[in-house]
């Protein structure tokens, strides 16, 4: 009898991998379709890391590594929180995961237990949510609005904390939103919590170095929570190395052992050979990111100017990451055809099939009203696209 875990029956698709395979299969049958749906940077891995890579191959870094990953890889990561965020960790607060997705929900499986309560701002990262259900916990969705640019606030965090509530998840810079919080709002959720001790902060950081307003500020740099702050980042999107699939945690020691036990059992190490390479990506700083970064501003101002000339758009202006996330529901009842647009998921759909340009709908981020547009690909590409969702709304009545 073919019959999967309820467990399984409860989790959700990841709305964005789903759209980037309706691309493909689009794609597969010849259609020129544009895909603006997946969050994965246009750029190749820098030439310095891949030699490093190479050179770990020859130098035998084929066995099994450390379960939390090699001792020179966390050094490096102690050396890039102190030399970049000025925060404090040793190496046994360091985990190596198989990316930032896999240190997350590394983090929720070791300290949720059934019906504690994890407050999410909405929108949020797709898997977030479903994280949180995998590991028998109650996800607490804190609705943020396009108007505070989608940042939840000190009041907000202050009504959504009952007894229950067990940890905080959050990303800054935002996937979808592109917005981040600045020291003094983080400042005024950092007082919030530290008057309650049993709550565990994860801050989302992966986006860290694709900010467009001036110095990256995580809430772990707060001492009356730094001990209850679990940093989140990883290689992926600021050195542009999506495939190595690395990322890792700072966090208490006590959270750092657990995970650690819980990896042993699940993946053990990461793959000795990305991590060799991210250790190089790690120790060579930040200079390769920040040119990527003033591409992506380019290209943001760009995206944003455009979509002031398209009607039913509104938006705000991201401080980092690569999405816009416009508010879009003034399309919602119009139709095509007899076939009605009822949310931002139909609206992608239907971009898909009459504009050929792949989208993904707000609602998989908490946020239906809104739709999610990464220009991580060439303004070419970018302008051509946008034209083709002017044209496809106009077409709707």
């Amino acid at each position: 009898m073919e019959k999967v875990s309820d467990r399984l029956n409860k989790m959700a698709v990841s709305a964005t991998l789903a759209m980037a395979q309706k691309s493909r299969d689009l794609q597969a049958q010849g259609i020129d379709i544009i895909n603006l749906s997946i969050g994965e940077p246009d750029f190749n891995t820098p030439e310095h890391i891949k030699e490093a890579a190479k050179k770990a191959i020859d130098e035998n870094y084929t066995h099994y590594p450390p379960v939390p990953g090699y001792d020179s890889l966390r050094k490096a990561i102690v050396a890039k929180f102190k030399r970049e965020n000025n925060l404090d960790f040793t190496c046994d607060q360091i985990v190596v995961s198989t990316g930032a997705k896999h240190s997350i929900i590394n983090v929720f499986l070791s300290i949720i237990n059934p019906g504690d309560e994890v407050i999410v701002p909405a929108p949020y990262w797709v898997s977030y949510v479903d994280m949180v259900g995998l590991a028998e916990g109650t996800p607490v969705v804190v609705k943020c609005g396009i108007d505070s640019d989608f940042k939840m606030t000190a009041a907000q965090l202050e009504a959504a904390i009952t007894p229950k509530t067990r940890a905080l998840i959050f990303s800054s810079p935002s996937n979808p939103t592109g917005n981040l919080y600045s020291k003094a709002e983080l400042e005024q959720l950092a007082k919030v919590i530290a008057r309650y001790p049993n709550i565990i902060v994860l801050s989302d950081e992966i986006y860290e170095h694709i900010n467009f307003v001036g110095k990256h500020e995580s809430i772990a740099q707060f001492s009356e929570i730094k001990d209850r702050v679990v940093v989140v980042n990883g290689v992926s999107k600021g050195y542009a190395m999506t495939g190595w699939r690395i990322g890792y945690i700072g966090a208490p020691v006590w959270i750092a052992k657990a995970v650690t036990k819980l990896q042993g059992q699940f993946t053990s190490g990461a793959c000795t050979i990305a991590q060799k390479a991210s250790e190089a990506a790690l120790n060579a700083g930040s200079e390769q990111c920040q040119e990527m970064t003033a591409i992506f501003k380019k290209r943001r101002d760009k995206v944003l100017a455009f979509m002031k000339d398209i009607p039913g758009f509104k938006t705000n202006t991201p401080e980092g990451a690569f999405y816009v996330f416009p508010e879009v529901s003034s399309f919602f009842g119009k139709s095509y055809n007899g076939k009605v647009i009822n949310d931002s998921e139909d609206l992608a759909l239907y971009l898909l099939d009459k504009g050929h340009v792949a989208t993904v709908g707000g609602g998989a981020f908490g946020s239906p009203e809104c739709l999610r547009f990464s220009y991580a690909t060439s303004e070419e590409l970018m302008t051509e696209a946008l034209i083709r969702i002017k044209n496809a709304l106009a077409e709707l009545k």
